[in-house]
């Protein structure tokens, strides 16, 4: 059940009316934790044992690790991270692994068969994992209590509007939501609205007639122009941008009509003047997991190795963001290259200042500002080349495309009315997102002089644009795939 289909709109109309219209206060919980689990069952309904599997191990982990003292605390602990951790590799690595296997077998004349598994990944399982885990690891640290409402932890792992993509939720932030009274407000549900209407344009309008021109071109990557190639690069980043943070905007949207608050995942991301910042605005929830929970427990960790222990500890990190994106060696490239990058900009920084210092970058800040930015960008966009090929093999043949000699007079793939629907659809966007929305959030707007004009032009203009474009069919969420 795709947020962009009408068997969603039926399902989140029929959730709405019965949860402010029928269903007393006291049993709200026991409805959104059972229209949950209609909402995940429509994809595979086998796959909710699992969920609850891990619910029910998490659930009872933390319980025993709040009970217990010393040592104990953390065999429990490591149950929880075996049971998560053991079925995400299952589904999502176990063939993966066997494959590399074999291939290193094969190297050194190694007789070796992988046993490869024909099994589907259940959706959103990342997503669920690190979740779930969030809350044992809080308990264990001693900076959440256990819950002992198991209906209201489930709800907390599985409650539907970020159940298949995130964003990836805190305890602290969200348990004690679930046991707050949440009456009809006439305001919240307008402004959650406007949120979802935003994130429905981004993904209808953008994304998907980004990635129509997108899965062209990388269709064909030995039949395409160099320049073609290029753009349709630039074209993927802002796909992933607009389909991601699009769908995260829905999901925000989607908690606040019935009263509840989820994180923000994206804030500007390409308004970064480094890597390192880009990634504190870019998939916050997912970067912030694992900040907390494996960059800064080994950079400790490795503290006595000084700088190259912040490496070390950088270049795992992203290596495992990359990894959980998917089980293919591209991902890997891609995480291990923002590693990279940060790492040159720690080494660099002091000779940078004195470039900029030297030409007198630093006495126009907004002009540093727009460099700093645009360079981050052509950097993050290179590096989903391999976010985007299906193999390091494709990741060359780009490459070695764009390098191949650019003409000018071969645009004609990009000489459409699509293309320049979607390049008006996406200057609006940014122009909105930097410079109405850059120190304001719906609710400041909404407040201001002009307010009720600008949150109604955006309310409108997005329904018109989405109507507009519904007919020719949603495409799926890319990041349901992980």
């Amino acid at each position: 059940m795709l947020f962009n289909s009408l068997s969603f709109l039926i399902f989140f109309a029929a959730v709405f009316l019965l949860y402010f219209a029928v269903i007393p206060d006291r049993f709200r919980w026991l409805f959104l934790l059972v229209a949950s689990c209609i909402f995940y069952m429509a994809y595979i309904p086998q796959f909710i044992l699992i969920l609850f599997f891990l619910i029910a191990v998490d659930y009872f982990m933390g319980i025993e690790i709040a009970k217990a003292e010393g040592s104990a605390r953390k065999k429990f602990l490591i149950v929880s991270i075996i049971a998560n951790l053991g079925t995400l590799f299952f589904f999502k690595y176990f063939n993966f692994f066997n494959e590399n296997a074999a291939a290193i077998a094969k190297l050194i004349h190694w007789n070796y068969s992988p046993l490869l598994l024909q099994i589907a990944l259940p959706l959103g399982l990342s997503f669920h994992v690190f979740q779930s885990l969030s809350y044992v690891i809080e308990v264990y640290k001693g900076r959440q209590q256990a819950e002992r409402h198991f209906g209201i932890y489930a709800l907390y792992v599985m409650f539907f509007p970020q159940l298949v993509a995130g964003p990836i939720e805190r305890p602290q932030h969200m348990l004690h939501q679930f046991h707050e009274q949440h009456d009809f407000s006439a305001v919240r549900v307008r402004r959650g609205l406007e949120i979802m209407l935003w994130g429905f344009f981004k993904k209808l309008v953008i994304a998907d007639w980004g990635g129509q021109i997108v899965d062209h071109v990388f269709s064909n990557i030995p039949g395409t122009n160099s320049w073609t190639v290029v753009i349709a690069v630039f074209l993927f980043t802002y796909q992933l941008y607009c389909d991601f943070s699009g769908y995260s905007d829905i999901a925000v949207g989607l908690a606040l009509v019935f009263g509840y608050h989820l994180t923000w995942n994206f804030n500007r991301p390409f308004a970064s003047r480094s890597i390192a910042e880009l990634w504190r605005r870019w998939h916050i929830s997912l970067s912030s997991w694992l900040r907390d929970y494996l960059y800064t427990p080994l950079a400790f960790a490795w503290r006595k190795a000084g700088t190259w222990g912040i490496y070390a500890s950088l270049l795992v990190t992203f290596a495992l963001i990359g990894l959980w994106h998917g089980a293919n060696w591209t991902y890997v490239v891609f995480g291990i290259l923002q590693a990279v990058y940060i790492i040159g900009e720690m080494l660099t920084q002091k000779f940078r200042r004195r470039i900029v210092d030297s030409i007198g970058l630093a006495k126009l800040p907004r002009l540093h500002h727009a460099i700093q930015s645009v360079i981050v960008f052509l950097l993050f966009t290179a590096s989903f080349i391999f976010f985007r090929a299906a193999s390091i093999g494709q990741a060359w043949a780009i490459i070695v495309k764009i390098f191949s000699g650019i003409s000018l007079s071969a645009l004609n793939v990009l000489d459409t009315n699509g293309f320049t629907i979607m390049t008006a659809a996406t200057i609006s966007l940014f122009v909105l997102e930097f410079l109405v929305l850059r120190k304001h959030s719906f609710d400041d707007i909404s407040a201001g002089r002009f307010g009720k004009i600008v949150s109604a032009s955006i309310v409108v203009g997005s329904a018109a644009t989405i109507f507009a474009f519904a007919f020719w069919g949603g495409a799926t969420f890319i990041y349901f795939q992980f």
